[in-house]
């Protein structure tokens, strides 16, 4: 697949751009939506932080809803049409589409305690981390946390993972 570059992405038109760009926050294509009025962009890094103030700019809602458009790490990947190609890209580099029993159990065990503090699923930049077992370390300090530090932890790891899938479609 071939790099789109920023000079054609600053020349599409507002649909367009919107669908180029509705892989890169987790089944929210509002966000380049509300984004593409800040065109043109200098570079990647210029798009990249246009389009996390425009996340960062929305209402707390808007936000949570960013963060529930995420999947649970290691939960139904049995099924894998409930997650976007993005997310079964980035969760299968870690095989966490072939865990055994024990670390599904566990993983299930984590989704489900996480989820019942906080409200949304635990999210972290898998193409940050070396191995499912610094997953788990970082799940289980981060259910420690208060649902507001959570919170913005969240939204700090979907803009890692938003950079990352702009890496991976727009020329640097």
């Amino acid at each position: 697949m071939s790099q789109l570059t920023i000079t054609a992405l600053n020349q599409l038109e507002p649909q367009a751009f919107t669908e180029t760009l509705s892989g890169i926050y987790e089944s929210s294509p509002w966000v380049p939506q509300k984004t593409f009025s800040k065109a043109p962009f200098e570079d990647l890094s210029k798009l990249a932080q246009a389009l996390q103030d425009t996340v960062m700019q929305a209402s707390r809602q808007n936000k949570l809803e960013l963060i529930q458009a995420h999947p649970d790490l290691g939960g139904k990947l049995g099924r894998k049409t409930e997650l976007t190609p993005e997310s079964q890209r980035e969760q299968s580099r870690l095989a966490l589409d072939a865990l055994n029993d024990s670390e599904f159990e566990e993983f299930h065990h984590l989704n489900q305690t996480y989820r019942e503090k906080f409200g949304f699923p635990f999210i972290i930049c898998v193409g940050l981390v070396s191995d499912r077992q610094e997953i788990l370390t970082a799940f289980r300090r981060r259910i420690a946390l208060t649902p507001d530090e959570e919170f913005n932890e969240a939204l700090t790891q979907i803009h890692h993972i938003a950079l990352l899938r702009l890496k991976a479609l727009i020329e640097a």
